[in-house]
């Protein structure tokens, strides 16, 4: 049991200092989330999705997965991709990787690790579907970070085409789906350029996101 005290002593010296800078947040928080984003990322304990681009609680929705994989099987992801889109309408959803993951780095050496090899086909679908682009690489840190960017914007296409992101679109909600990775090594994001705001531009986008990449 004491091996975890001090989180709650965190907590506790967390809250008195947000009470501090601004007595009435909690209270606003209680009632309400009106986020604008919603955060699909991968859930290495590296890569805080709100800490990273610096926004309060209440501010990002997020769901974390190993390797920010979005599959049409996967009825968790898309109960929070839902409730984001339909409940609380958020603008913006940021689909993030990021460099040295290990399930990139899994699925990429075909290792095994048991239950999770499983999830991890869904990147080496991405691996074999883009091998060439991957194998025109100079080596093996290379194709990592390619299968990264590669993993990250076919996770977009994937949430572009549920049914979910569709239906917004039909009904002329505003609502854009970006891809993104993270850098562990030096905090920074970048922006892969896979961004869409329609149905009608998302095969231009992911043409021109793909060409950046060669």
């Amino acid at each position: 049991m004491g091996d975890v005290q001090h989180l709650l002593a965190n907590n506790r010296s967390w809250a008195a200092r947000m009470t501090a800078e601004d007595p009435t947040f909690f209270q606003r928080l209680a009632t309400q989330q009106s986020p604008e984003y919603l955060w699909i990322g991968c859930s290495d304990s590296r890569v805080p999705a709100t800490q990273l681009v610096n926004v309060l609680p209440g501010e990002m929705f997020v769901h974390r997965n190993v390797a920010n994989i979005v599959v049409h099987s996967d009825l968790n992801c898309l109960a929070v991709l839902q409730f984001a889109v339909e409940v609380l309408r958020v603008k913006h959803i940021i689909v993030c990787g990021h460099y040295g993951c290990g399930g990139i780095e899994a699925a990429h050496a075909n290792r095994t690790l048991g239950l999770i090899d499983n999830w991890l086909r869904h990147v080496q679908d991405v691996r074999n579907k883009h091998a060439e682009l991957l194998s025109a690489c100079q080596d093996i840190p290379h194709q990592l970070k390619r299968l990264c960017e590669l993993n990250v914007i076919e996770q977009v296409i994937n949430v572009c085409q549920t049914t979910i992101v569709q239906s917004a679109w039909q009904r002329m909600q505003a609502l854009t789906v970006h891809g993104w990775v993270y850098g562990v090594g030096d905090g920074q994001l970048c922006d892969l350029e896979m961004s869409s705001s329609s149905s009608d531009e998302l095969a231009l986008r992911y043409q021109q996101a793909i060409a950046n990449l060669v």
